[in-house]
Formats: C-alpha cells, sequence, structure tokens
C-alpha cells in the first residue's frame, strides 16, 4: 500500500479541489424508522438525538437521528407511499441512501463534482432556524445511493434545521463505537473501474489498494475491489464488484436481494474490539462464525499481537497485519432479512489495510451463510 508522508499530504490537501472532513451521518432509509432507531439504540449503544416528522413541520417522512460518539446515523421513513423513499424502500428493502460528507464549502463542493461529470441530486440549498444555517448539496453515486455535502460550520443546533432535539428516558450505555472508519459499495459486472473512475475524476480520490480474484477467492466463488481515499485519508469507500467463481459470490447474492448496486456495509470504529463485540453479542448481534483452525497458526501469521488469543477465538475476531501494524475485524450477519446490509466493527493497531490476509476465512463464512439461504 502506498505510504504519503505528511509533506505530500499538506501538499494534496492544498490542490484538493474537494477537501472533506469526514463523514457528517449515514442515512438509512427503512419501512419503520421508530422501530429502526430503539433497535439501534438497544443493540448497538446509540443514543437519542434528533427528530424529524409532521410535529416539526415535515410531512411527508419522519426520520430519526441517533449518535454514538461521532457516529451519527439517520434513520427515515415514508409517512405514504407513492413516493421516492417509499419506492427505494420497496425495491431495495433497509438500507442506506445518503452517505453525507462534512464539507466547509457545500456549494463549491456542487460545482466542483458537478462540472466534472457528477449528476446532481439537488443544487445548494440553505435551511435556516434559530440556531444558525446549514448548506447542503447532492450528487449522485453508484445505484441509488447519493452523496451529500454538508456545511455546518455557522449551526448551533441539535442537527440541523427542520429537525428538534429528541430527548427520551429510554438510554442504553455504549458499545464503544467511534466513527465510521470505510463504506463498502457492491457494483455490478465490470463497473468497478467505472465507479473508481468516477471517484477519481470527480470527487478526486485515489485508488489506494486494488485486490484481484486472486486476493479475494475460494473454492466457490470471487470477486475484485479497489479501495478509493480522499486527500486526507478521512473518506475511504472500497468498490466491490463480481467475479467469475463455480457458484454465485457474496456481492453477486447482494445485488440480486438489493436489486441493484448499493453499500454493502459500514465499517465502524472501536478502541477496544474485544469490548464491543462482547456487548454487541450480548445485546443480541450476531457476528459470522470463524472456524477455530483459523486461530492454530495466527501469531505465526501475524506476529506478536497484544491482545490475548482465547477471546479472539472465542468472539470469532480476526487479525492481519500491514507493514505498519495490526488490525482486529469482525463482521456481522446480514441486519435485514433480505441478505444485504451488514456491519464490520474495526479496531486499527496501526494497520492502514483492510484484512486482506482474512479474506478467504471471511468468504468462507459468508459461503456457509449464502449455502443456509439457498443462494450459494
Amino acid at each position: 500500500m502506498e505510504t504519503l508522508l505528511a509533506t505530500d499530504v499538506a501538499a494534496k490537501q492544498q490542490t484538493d479541489f474537494l477537501p472533506l472532513q469526514g463523514t457528517d451521518y449515514v442515512e438509512f432509509y427503512v419501512g419503520n424508522a421508530k422501530q429502526a432507531a430503539h433497535f439501534y439504540k438497544t443493540a448497538f449503544g446509540f443514543q437519542s438525538l434528533a427528530y424529524a416528522g409532521p410535529e416539526t413541520g415535515v410531512r411527508d417522512r419522519a426520520s430519526y437521528v441517533i449518535r454514538q460518539n461521532k457516529l451519527t446515523f439517520v434513520l427515515t421513513t415514508p409517512l405514504r407511499p407513492g413516493n421516492a423513499i417509499a419506492d427505494h424502500i420497496y425495491k431495495h428493502g433497509d438500507g442506506v441512501k445518503v452517505l453525507a460528507l462534512k464539507v466547509e464549502n457545500a456549494t463549491s463542493a456542487w460545482e466542483e463534482t458537478t462540472k466534472r461529470g457528477a449528476k446532481s441530486y439537488f443544487e445548494p440549498e440553505t435551511l435556516k432556524d434559530g440556531e444558525g444555517e446549514v448548506v447542503l448539496s447532492g450528487i449522485h453515486t453508484y445505484g441509488d445511493t447519493v452523496h451529500l455535502f454538508v456545511e455546518r460550520k455557522n449551526y448551533n443546533g441539535v442537527f440541523m434545521p427542520g429537525f428538534k432535539k429528541w430527548e427520551s428516558t429510554y438510554n442504553p450505555t455504549d458499545t464503544g463505537l467511534l466513527y465510521v472508519d470505510h463504506c463498502v459499495g457492491n457494483v455490478g459486472w465490470n463497473q468497478m473501474d467505472v465507479w473508481v473512475k468516477f471517484y477519481e475524476e470527480v470527487m478526486g480520490f485515489r485508488n489506494i489498494l486494488t485486490f484481484d480474484d486472486n486476493d479475494i477467492s475460494t473454492e466457490y466463488s470471487a470477486l475484485m475491489s479497489k479501495v478509493m481515499s480522499n486527500g486526507n485519508g478521512f473518506v475511504k469507500f472500497p468498490i466491490n464488484e463480481p467475479a467469475e467463481g463455480k457458484k454465485k459470490s457474496q456481492v453477486e447474492e447482494y445485488l440480486d436481494f438489493y436489486n441493484g448496486e448499493g453499500v454493502q456495509h459500514v465499517a465502524i470504529a472501536t478502541n477496544n474490539i474485544i469490548e464491543t463485540v462482547t456487548t454487541l453479542q450480548s445485546r443480541g448481534v450476531e457476528f459470522l462464525k470463524i472456524p477455530s483452525s483459523y486461530y492454530v497458526d495466527l501469531i505465526d501469521r501475524v506476529g506478536h499481537i497484544d491482545e490475548d488469543l482465547e477471546p479472539l477465538k472465542e468472539l470469532g475476531i480476526l487479525v492481519d497485519k500491514d507493514d505498519e501494524g495490526y488490525l482486529l475485524q469482525i463482521f456481522s450477519k446480514p441486519i435485514e432479512d433480505r441478505p444485504t446490509l451488514f456491519f464490520e466493527i474495526i479496531q486499527r493497531k496501526g494497520a492502514k489495510s483492510f484484512g486482506k490476509g482474512n479474506f478467504k476465512a471471511l468468504f468462507e463464512a459468508l459461503e456457509r451463510e449464502q449455502d443456509a439461504r439457498g443462494n450459494l
């Protein structure tokens, strides 16, 4: 993996036409936002933050905003059929609609990307209330997914205009989730390079890692992936596409059941993966099962790690290394009935990579789940 020196990063930021400050929020279109909010609070440890709906003057939807540390989710449901939100859910099931990116200037972000070929989702608009203003703009990306550019430097409210503070007497303790590490998109056959080019030319990203079907394959299936990163490395979007194999790959299964391209999983950072996963499991979050044989030669493969091996084995946490350190990661089972969206929990101990050494074990675990569903 290419490593940037501090001087290189500074030079890149000076010339970056789309400087991003990180992920502002992830918005999910869901069938029942009130129930989804309860699930994410109970299972994942989010806290109530803000609400928008008929009581705040929004007539067509209800949105619940939940937060844990720097991680913000928005859960939105339509109040009537026959609109874009309802159509999205009918087509895809519950899933990610918006990957919102925090910027200094949402107008400039929209102008710079649309003039480079992005399809506009909506032009810059300013939302105001007594706490200040938020400027939003948006562009389309793969499938029905969109990027919103969020400029909130002049806003002091709870979330943004149109929302009110959501206070709840039910506030479970958090689970140590910190922020979005990366978001992975699944695209169709021969579409990976199309979207790599989009992120390079339209958004100024760089391809920092490439995995081909020799890297990501099992006896039965394969896929290819390229990791795209913005200039300062705050935003990373791996892009997956299927590859030829004996049976149906996880990406093909996703595309079939999501009915198109979309966000496959959101990777969330933690500073203590053992504590986080132990808590998540105790609250009902299900994770992929990893065979005990994976751990037999783990230390030989990755070298010294700070963690005891036994809890990693018990929980099914994977470990991989690169030139800068190691990482620990685990993947949930799909959180919807459709085998589409899932979550990754990741703790980085210096490593900047994405767990290449774990691909075979991970994908075999995914295949066991596919086989149980009759989709392999």
